[in-house]
């Protein structure tokens, strides 16, 4: 039986006429973890954000498909409905809109009438979740983002998964700007919801989140394709060796 949550095939994608993936292939297996990591301007972000639906991002080539679905023929909203999560990463401020009423427009949205409940059932499982990221209850009177510091802001991102509780979440370089502390914080939740049967996309730069959510695969993404796939001593040998291996004449050396 095929336990494939995401599947991306030959997957080509354009961004203002410029070819940024170039055939990339990956699959994110159920209740799994798997890193992709590369230098800057390798394609990183431009794979979560086409997966994730920006309009921006026009794949041009090859598939996508989330659970057998086709995610490139989903608008945003569809892929978000489907089981598909993007933590950003640099969330947006939404000044005057509260934490608490768009959290519960999001389950509604999302998960459906039933499984966001009324306003005081909400409230209740609005309140454990941030009891258990260590945070004050406070912050669901607060306005989406704003003001936040760059912890709160991806702690933030991790209530919300918490809550929509996702087949598939992509994190993209949820790590970066944060200190050892909210890393764990962030991983807390993640670790969670992996447990739970969620599958994981994070695409970072380093190996630091990966002390803390420990993946099953680690791939190498270099000018919009995969080069290398492994195991998680992969990322431990990018972290001591660098990217210089994939970077050198033999693949191009990145502008």
């Amino acid at each position: 039986m095929d336990q494939s949550v995401l599947t991306v095939d030959g997957l080509r994608v354009s961004v203002e006429g410029c070819d940024v993936l170039s055939g990339l292939d990956i699959t994110v297996k159920k209740g799994s973890v798997h890193a992709v990591m590369g230098p800057n301007g390798s394609g990183k972000s431009t794979l979560a954000y086409t997966l994730a639906g920006h309009p921006s991002y026009e794949a041009t080539r090859g598939s996508a498909h989330l659970n057998g679905e086709d995610l490139l023929e989903m608008d945003a909203d569809e892929r978000a409905q489907a089981g598909l999560f993007l933590a950003f990463q640099y969330p947006l401020a939404v000044p005057g809109l509260k934490m608490e009423p768009f959290l519960h427009s999001a389950v509604r949205a999302v998960r459906g009438e039933e499984e966001a409940g009324d306003v005081f059932s909400f409230h209740r499982r609005l309140l454990k979740e941030l009891r258990f990221l260590d945070m004050d209850p406070t912050f669901a009177e607060r306005y989406v983002n704003d003001g936040f510091s760059g912890g709160e802001k991806k702690r933030a991102e991790i209530l919300q998964m918490l809550l929509l509780k996702p087949k598939l979440a992509i994190l993209d370089e949820t790590d970066s700007g944060l200190d050892i502390d909210a890393i764990g914080i962030v991983a807390k939740g993640v670790n969670r919801l992996r447990d739970e049967g969620m599958s994981i996309l994070i695409i970072t730069h380093y190996q630091r989140i990966l002390n803390f959510i420990k993946p099953d695969t680690v791939s190498v993404l270099h000018k919009g394709k995969i080069v290398r796939t492994g195991g998680p001593e992969l990322a431990l040998e990018l972290e001591e060796k660098g990217y210089g291996e994939y970077t050198g004449p033999s693949l191009g050396v990145l502008a």
